[in-house]
């Protein structure tokens, strides 16, 4: 054993270089990255869709870009992590509170791809659908495969909300595939069967999940801890099947079974947005009563951009379901929300780029 060598990493980061203390840094973040950081896509996707067909297209084309850039930066980070640290990677994958997260990678991909077809990018919309699809396949299973065989009772709380993840992604699907299917004749037929039934699939899921979620906050022990802004997705998966239903009505289809199922899409649709609606101010009462009557500090987490999605989604599915049942009212509660989750959005990247400016001096002050 060499006595001069240094004991702790501590140590050994002392005194960097300033260039290799940044990549010490960058080591540190995608080591650290999480799962469910593709959220920031979602959010920053789904504020500029609803911008773009609200007939801004100045703000839309603005985050348009800024989300493109996201997506290239956190799908390199990812894949640079799956291939660096594996081990951790994996054991994120195989973990019961984290591995619902990684669907945010379908939906993300699905809300950009939205915005490639918005653009007159049908192929790159097309490919990206088809990943998504398949991404979706491969992750199916194996999260409620893992929930089920690794779960324990402290191991995953459902109160966190994280598979309500796996319900959005389902959802977008839906709404992307509705855009690149009528290009693919015989094959889009096929894909319209199919994203009826996904559509489907995630009702039955938020069914199972809302139920199990009213239980354990209404007959089980409930702290501040418990309220996350991720719990906002309660209310935005039950947006996106708003969104998606809406999206299935506008779509035209030739196969006579898909057209009886109008009636029972469109009732389904309505309540969706109205149960949706009720959650807005439900979630405002919970961070009311963490942060003003418990008195938790609001402090930014990456989660922040969950809370920021359901409210760009609540936007555009108020607009979609207004075009859908040709009821113009909803319309002005999409003018009104869209702004709101732009509000929001700017908040959440503000204290975003506060908080890694604070952790890169914090190192850098360490390493110094």
């Amino acid at each position: 054993m060499n006595p001069a060598r240094p004991a702790t990493s501590a140590a050994r980061q002392k005194h960097l270089p300033a260039s290799r203390g940044t990549m010490v840094w960058l080591k540190g973040k995608l080591h650290s990255l999480p799962p469910g950081c593709f959220a920031l896509i979602m959010a920053t996707g789904i504020v500029s869709n609803a911008f773009y067909f609200e007939g801004n297209r100045q703000i839309s084309g603005v985050l348009f870009f800024v989300n493109l850039a996201a997506f290239a930066c956190l799908a390199a980070a990812t894949l640079v992590r799956a291939i660096c640290f594996g081990r951790v990677f994996l054991r994120d994958l195989f973990d019961p509170r984290q591995v619902f997260a990684f669907f945010s990678v379908v939906a993300a991909t699905d809300v950009l791809g939205v915005g490639f077809h918005l653009r007159g990018f049908g192929s790159a919309a097309l490919a990206l659908w088809l990943f998504a699809l398949i991404t979706w396949f491969s992750l199916i299973y194996l999260s409620f495969g893992v929930f089920t065989f690794l779960n324990t009772t402290r191991g995953a709380d459902i109160v966190d909300g994280g598979w309500l993840i796996a319900i959005v992604a389902t959802e977008s699907l839906v709404i992307l595939g509705t855009i690149v299917a009528p290009p693919l004749g015989q094959i889009g037929a096929a894909i319209f069967v199919l994203i009826h039934m996904l559509w489907g699939i995630g009702l039955v899921l938020y069914g199972i999940y809302i139920t199990l979620f009213a239980y354990r906050i209404f007959f089980a022990e409930f702290e501040p801890e418990h309220i996350t802004p991720l719990l906002w997705v309660v209310m935005g998966a039950a947006a996106i099947s708003t969104n998606a239903g809406s999206t299935l009505i506008l779509s035209k289809t030739a196969l006579p079974f898909l057209q009886t199922m109008r009636p029972f899409i469109d009732g389904v649709t309505l309540i969706a947005w109205a149960w949706a609606t009720w959650w807005i101010p439900m979630l405002v009462l919970f961070g009311l009563w963490k942060h003003g009557v418990r008195k938790v500090p609001i402090t930014y987490t990456p989660m922040l951009w969950s809370l920021v999605f359901p409210l760009g989604m609540y936007a555009l599915a108020s607009l979609r379901l207004s075009l859908a049942g040709d009821f113009p009212p909803l319309h002005a509660i999409s003018v009104a929300m869209v702004w709101i989750a732009l509000a929001a959005w700017l908040a959440t990247a503000i204290a975003f780029a506060s908080a890694s400016w604070r952790d890169w001096r914090s190192f850098a002050n360490t390493t110094s």
